[in-house]
């Protein structure tokens, strides 16, 4: 086995470690966020609500139901999209 040229050690590391196992834990924490988004959608809002009020930043939605409506609706499109993503990294290596 040849030593990597030292310009080179990026791709090597790449090569060794394998692109799937960077893409999978990518494609799995979106697959979990979005279902998290779908089931949870109240809390998420409150999590952000929370995260901004340090910065002296006060956000509340006009219409609650709608925000959760609207949270639902992400969640669903981020979870589809990452089964999607999911399948894609999958089949890439077969």
């Amino acid at each position: 086995m040849q030593a990597c040229p030292l310009t080179e050690l990026y791709r090597c590391a790449i090569d060794k470690i394998g692109i799937f196992y960077i893409q999978l834990p990518i494609v799995i924490i979106a697959v979990l966020f979005g279902a998290l988004l779908m089931r949870r959608p109240k809390k998420i809002i409150e999590i952000q609500i929370a995260v901004y009020r340090p910065f002296n930043w006060k956000i509340e939605p006009i219409s609650m139901d709608k925000e959760i409506r609207n949270t639902r609706i992400m969640g669903a499109a981020v979870f589809i999209l990452g089964i999607i993503s999911l399948i894609y990294v999958i089949m890439q290596q077969f």
